[in-house]
């Protein structure tokens, strides 16, 4: 058991993903692998499946350098900087599955900005 933790802990976030994909399945061995795979990957199948797990990697050591505010807020000046209105952000943030509480934190943070 501690060698799979092990193995598992070593893949990070991805790997948390795809263990609880494969659970999610009900099947068992590489056939929950496969249809795990093929679950994230949406219409990409398998290699969207292996794609995402890349990007969800880069995506949380990201966070654990920098930390989610300065990640939000260097996206939030990316946006600005390719043309985006104030607006047009914040239009898309009411849009986004994300707490209220995050929601205003970036509105406000727009609002400081030039």
């Amino acid at each position: 058991m501690d060698q799979i933790v092990d193995k598992i802990a070593a893949l990070g976030v991805p790997g948390l993903v795809l263990l609880v994909a494969m659970a999610v399945t009900g099947w068992a061995g590489a056939a929950a692998l496969t249809t795990a795979l093929a679950m994230l990957g949406g219409p990409f199948g398998m290699l969207g499946g292996i794609a995402l797990l890349g990007v969800l990697g880069l995506i949380s050591q990201g966070l654990s350098n920098y930390g989610f505010e300065a990640i939000f807020k260097a996206t939030v000046e990316e946006l600005r900087e390719k043309g985006k209105s104030k607006a047009d952000i914040e239009r898309e943030i009411e849009s986004y599955p994300i707490s209220q509480d995050l929601k205003l934190k970036i509105k406000d943070y727009l609002q400081k900005m030039k």
